[in-house]
C-alpha cells in the first residue's frame, strides 16, 4: 500500500496523450508520461483495502501494492525489483494490457481505481533509463537443451526463465524478426518495436539463441526438432483468423485484418512492400468488421495512412456505458469502452451484420448490411435474429475483417506430431504442467488458451518454463 489517507488527498491522474492532429501523422507512441512528484502521489493512493483484489484481477499476479509504496516512497530501483518477480516485460504490458487490474481495484468502486498500469509503465521506463535492467547470466549450467517455437510474449517469456536456470534455450521464428503479433500485430504508435529490440539484446547475452526465417513444420520437421532436444515448447499462437465466407468474399479490397497490419508495420519499419500487393488505406472508404483490439488497431493505422472514411461494424449490441459496480465488481465488466484510435475518428456501428460484399470489375465498391436484434431463448441462450426491412449500403473500398481467431493454424507443425487438441481446435494441455499429449511437448499462451492478452501470455510462458524445468531436472525454483 502507499499512504494510508492517499487515496483521501490525492486526485486520480492518469498520462495524457498528443493532441489527435499531432500524432495521426506518425507512428509513434504518443502518451505524455506522469512527473515524478504526480507519480508519487499515484502510488500514495493505493490504500490499505485489507484484500488487495488487484492480485485477482492481474494475470501475472503482480505484487502492486508493493511496488505502488515504493513508488511512494521514491525508491524506484526496489520497485522494478519488485515488478521483475512477477513480470519479465512491464514495458510491454504498461502499454498495451487492458489493466483489468485497475477493475479488480478497491478504489473502482466509484470509479477511481489507482492508475496501476500508468505507474506500472513509469517503473520499467524509468529502470531502463537509469541502467538498471542487465542480463541475468547464470553460472550453472544444466547442459539440456530446450526449443521454444514462436517469439510471441509467451515464448520471450518462457525462453528467458529457462535461460536464466542455465538451459540451451533456441527460440524458433517462422518470420524474419522476434516478437510475435507484438512485432507484425501491434502498431508502433502503441507498442514501439525499440523495446522488443531491447529485451532482445538482454536475452540474447542470457544465452538464448534466436533463429529467425524458420518455420518448423515446414523449413525443419518438428519431429527433427523434438530428436535433437531434450523438451520442445510450442508457443506459436492463434493464428487462423475467423472468415466470413459471404457473397463476393473474393472481390478486390477484402482482407484479413492482419495481413493489413502486418505489412503497416514492416513498412514503418523500412520493409518494402510491391506495389502489387500492397494493402493501404489512403484516401480509401475503410470498413473495419470487428469490434475488438484488432479492430481498433485498423483504425488507428488507417487514419494515419489517411482512409477518406472509416466505419466500424460490430454484431453485438453496444455495452452499456456505465457497468453495474453490484454485479461486477471486482470482475472485468462489460462495458463501453473507446480507444485511442477511436477517438482519432471513425463511425462505430452496433448489432450490424454483413450479408454481401458488392463490387464492379472484380473490385469492391460497398456492403449489404442488416441490423440485427438479440435475444435470449428459453434455456437462457442468447440468439440473435435479423430485422426485416433494415437494409442499408455502406460505401467501401476497404474491408478489413477483424473477427478475431478460431485456433492456431494445424498444418505443418501441430500435424505432423499429431498433437490432440481440445474442443476449439487449441493444441491440448493443462495448466498444471502444461504438457502436451506428446512426452517432451509443452504448449503455452494463446496456441493453449485461444486468442488472448499478451499478460496471459507471459503469464503462460513463465509457468511453462517452470513445467519444463521440473520435468528436465525432478525440482524446480522458477515461480509458479
Amino acid at each position: 500500500m502507499g499512504k494510508p489517507t492517499g487515496f483521501m488527498e490525492f486526485q486520480r491522474q492518469d498520462r495524457t496523450y498528443a493532441a489527435v492532429a499531432d500524432r495521426v501523422v506518425k507512428f509513434e507512441e504518443f502518451v505524455i508520461p506522469l512527473e515524478q512528484h504526480v507519480l508519487g502521489q499515484q502510488g500514495a493512493r493505493c490504500m490499505d483495502c485489507g484484500i488487495p483484489f488487484c492480485h485477482q484481477g492481474c494475470p501475472v499476479n503482480n505484487i502492486i501494492p508493493d511496488w505502488n509504496d515504493l513508488v511512494y516512497k521514491g525508491d524506484m530501483k526496489s520497485a522494478i525489483e519488485v515488478l521483475h518477480s512477477t513480470n519479465n516485460f512491464p514495458e510491454f504490458t504498461g502499454r498495451i494490457c487492458p489493466a483489468p487490474c485497475e477493475a479488480a481495484c478497491t478504489l473502482n468502486i466509484d470509479d477511481n481505481p489507482v492508475t496501476i498500469k500508468t505507474i506500472e509503465c513509469a517503473i520499467v521506463d524509468e529502470a531502463w533509463k537509469q541502467g538498471w535492467i542487465k542480463p541475468q547470466i547464470t553460472k550453472h549450467i544444466t547442459g539440456k537443451r530446450v526449443a521454444v517455437v514462436g517469439s510471441g510474449p509467451a515464448g520471450l517469456a518462457c525462453s528467458q526463465q529457462l535461460a536464466r536456470v542455465g538451459h540451451e534455450v533456441t527460440l524458433f521464428e517462422k518470420n524474419d524478426r522476434i516478437g510475435g503479433l507484438m512485432r507484425y500485430g501491434i502498431p508502433d504508435f502503441k507498442l514501439s518495436k525499440s523495446l522488443i529490440d531491447r529485451r532482445m539484446s538482454q536475452m540474447l547475452a542470457e544465452g538464448v539463441d534466436f533463429r529467425t526465417n524458420i518455420q518448423v513444420g515446414k523449413d525443419i520437421s518438428a519431429t527433427e526438432v523434438l530428436e535433437k532436444y531434450d523438451a520442445v515448447v510450442l508457443t506459436g499462437g492463434s493464428e487462423q483468423p475467423r472468415d466470413l465466407a459471404i457473397d463476393g468474399r473474393e472481390l478486390d479490397g477484402v482482407h484479413f485484418a492482419m495481413d493489413f497490419l502486418e505489412q503497416s508495420n514492416r513498412r514503418v519499419a523500412g520493409d518494402h512492400i510491391p506495389e502489387d500487393q500492397a494493402i493501404v488505406a489512403t484516401d480509401l472508404d475503410v470498413v473495419v468488421i470487428g469490434g475488438g483490439d484488432t479492430g481498433s488497431d485498423c483504425i488507428g493505422t488507417s487514419n494515419r495512412q489517411g482512409a477518406r472514411s472509416i466505419t466500424q461494424l460490430e454484431i453485438l449490441p453496444k455495452p452499456p456505458e456505465k457497468e453495474n459496480k453490484a454485479l461486477t465488481w471486482p470482475n472485468w465488466p462489460n462495458k463501453l469502452r473507446t480507444s485511442t484510435s477511436q477517438e482519432e475518428g471513425c463511425e462505430r456501428m452496433w448489432s450490424v451484420a454483413t450479408k454481401r460484399f458488392k463490387g464492379e470489375n472484380g473490385q469492391l465498391t460497398a456492403i449489404d448490411c442488416i441490423e440485427v436484434e438479440w435475444m435470449q431463448d428459453d434455456n437462457g441462450q442468447w440468439q440473435m435474429a435479423e430485422l426485416k426491412g433494415s437494409e442499408f449500403e455502406v460505401k467501401a473500398d476497404l474491408v478489413l475483417l477483424a473477427m478475431g481467431f478460431v485456433h492456431p493454424v494445424h498444418q505443418g507443425m501441430i500435424e505432423e506430431l499429431s498433437l490432440q487438441k481440445d474442443d476449439r481446435g487449441n493444441v491440448k494441455a493443462n495448466t498444471a504442467d502444461y504438457s502436451t499429449s506428446v512426452d517432451g511437448v509443452f504448449s503455452a499462451g494463446d496456441m493453449r488458451r485461444g486468442q488472448s492478452l499478451v499478460v496471459w501470455a507471459i503469464r503462460e510462458g513463465r509457468q511453462a518454463a517452470r513445467a519444463v524445468d521440473e520435468y528436465l531436472m525432478g525440482s524446480s525454483d522458477l515461480p509458479r
